[in-house]
């Protein structure tokens, strides 16, 4: 597979090596030389390991207040 280096010194990752490796819009890759080869790992963010995690939706936050403030008061007991 080859790419070609613009001006801007950009390229394209392939589409199949993207795939591959499920690199994705705005990640980050490292670029590393060894001994005259380019090594070049996606570094995926462990953010996406906490999807689900976070209720969603309207809520109740006058419970919420009451809540926080009795978890607060806890600490004090």
């Amino acid at each position: 597979m080859n790419s070609t280096v613009t001006s801007k010194y950009q390229t394209t990752i392939p589409k199949s090596v993207r795939e591959k490796l499920g690199i994705s819009v705005n990640d980050t890759l490292e670029w590393v030389v060894e001994k005259g080869k380019v090594a070049v790992r996606p570094l995926h963010s462990d953010f996406l390991r906490y999807q689900g995690s976070v209720k969603k939706g309207a809520g109740d936050i006058a419970e919420d207040i009451r809540s926080a403030r009795e978890r607060h008061l806890e600490k004090y007991r």
